[in-house]
């Protein structure tokens, strides 16, 4: 029976002679550079190895990656409250799983514990989405968010407050650069008074309140 996909004899000649040699140089060694992961979501954080209570001095920090680390840090030591203090949950500070984690674990830790959090500007994060407005969904009975009163002088910074004692401040809002401190009761007393007096007067935002429905 004859194939008539099968090759010719002529063809299997010319496939049976020996090809010529090609030359071939490298070009040495190369590097391959893989792109980014498309995922978005940036490398496990760590916290400063800093003991809330117990560390005496103040560590400033100018990198967004430091302020996170004494972020974190703050946030899985507290044992009662949590209070932030914010423009608009500024996202390259708290917008991280790590975050979310930590801040998950407080809230559950007891019923008494609270986190609250007030805001210059509410619009960033509804219309971004961010870590926290979506656990507080979940948490709303322990996890509040407020808006400031635009009536109500307020100084144009950020800060956290862990317990009585931890203190991460960011004096300038547009930048990276700040402190934190792990042990200094008396600047925690002022700058949580200064956080409950806003509280007091603060008010509910209503693009906050739908995202938060």
């Amino acid at each position: 029976m004859n194939d008539e996909n099968a090759p010719s004899d002529a063809t299997e000649s010319q496939e049976s002679l020996e090809l010529p040699a090609i030359e071939f140089q490298s070009p040495g060694r190369f590097a391959v550079h893989n792109p980014p992961s498309q995922s978005g979501e940036r490398p496990r954080a760590e916290p400063a190895p800093f003991i809330l209570g117990a560390h005496p001095n103040l560590e400033r920090f100018s990198q967004p990656e430091q302020a996170r680390a004494h972020a974190l840090a703050l946030l899985q030591q507290a044992q009662r409250s949590l209070c932030i203090y914010s423009h608009d949950l500024e996202p390259w500070l708290y917008h991280h799983s790590s975050v979310q984690e930590a801040c998950t674990r407080f809230l559950l830790a007891s019923p008494r514990n609270q986190l609250r959090i007030l805001l210059r500007d509410t619009s960033r994060a509804t219309r971004e989405g961010h870590r926290l407005l979506g656990l507080s969904r979940r948490l709303s009975s322990n996890l509040q968010i407020r808006k400031l009163n635009p009536d109500h002088p307020s100084e144009e910074l950020g800060f956290l407050l862990a317990d009585d004692c931890g203190l991460l401040l960011l004096p300038e809002i547009s930048q990276f650069s700040g402190y934190a401190l792990y042990q200094d009761p008396a600047r925690v007393r002022l700058r949580r008074t200064q956080f409950d007096q806003a509280w007091d007067i603060s008010t509910t935002d209503a693009d906050l309140r739908s995202f938060l429905l």
